[in-house]
């Protein structure tokens, strides 16, 4: 049945997949990083309690990530066009896939953040640590296990939406199983690339459970 699977397109189709998640992660997991603890200093009760700032940066977490992903890359595509020149393709996708990403990751991370130990912070203020060291030696590394956690469900995220970058040409796995299967009614390769989405899947909540783990215990 799968003897006759074109292995060429669904290698260059996963190796596309793999480079749009991978890309947009890394960009969107520092950005994230950086918009969650601003979220978290500045709201109230925090070592830099603004109000305006949380409120304006709340607002704008909220409004891109209320948008499903669809809409909100063709919302962002002359800024897309913008920043790679192009509206089509990989490096289209990877722009509305970072922006779709760092909301979402910043609220999960803003969470993980507040769930720290209130007296773990009163306890470093204490020893006379300072902002940038009470977040670096302190909230960061007691957040650590459940940011590795939200980060699992960005990244699964991240997944489904490259399969919908298709439609803009940037091909993947997702891209792939509409085209074979949906269109041409190719079962087998419907089934592969099915196949190929749950392991991917399944590995990456594999590693960010072990991960979590492994944080939580040191």
């Amino acid at each position: 049945m799968f003897a006759n699977l074109p292995w060429g397109d669904l290698a260059q189709a996963l190796e596309s997949t793999l480079f749009m998640v991978g890309f947009s992660l890394v960009v969107g997991t520092i950005l994230a990083t950086i918009l969650a603890l601003i979220l978290v200093l500045t709201n109230e009760g925090g070592l830099l309690e603004n109000k305006v700032v949380y409120t304006l940066l709340n607002s704008v977490v909220s409004f891109f990530r209320s948008l499903p992903f669809i809409i909100l890359m063709t919302f962002i595509f002359p800024f897309t066009k913008f920043i790679v020149g192009t509206r089509i393709g990989v490096k289209a996708a990877l722009v509305p896939l970072v922006v779709f990403i760092i909301p979402s990751l910043a609220r999960l991370y803003e969470n993980s953040l507040l769930g720290v130990d209130k007296g773990i912070i009163r306890a470093a203020k204490a020893m006379g640590a300072n902002y940038f060291q009470i977040v670096r030696y302190f909230i960061l590394p007691e957040a650590k296990s459940s940011m590795i956690l939200s980060t699992t469900i960005g990244t699964i995220g991240l997944i489904s939406a490259s399969a919908q970058a298709g439609v803009i040409g940037a091909g993947g796995i997702g891209d792939m199983a509409l085209t074979y299967g949906y269109e041409r009614m190719d079962v087998p390769v419907m089934l592969a690339t099915v196949f190929i989405l749950v392991v991917f899947v399944q590995i990456v909540q594999f590693l960010g459970n072990y991960f979590s783990k492994r944080a939580r215990n040191h």
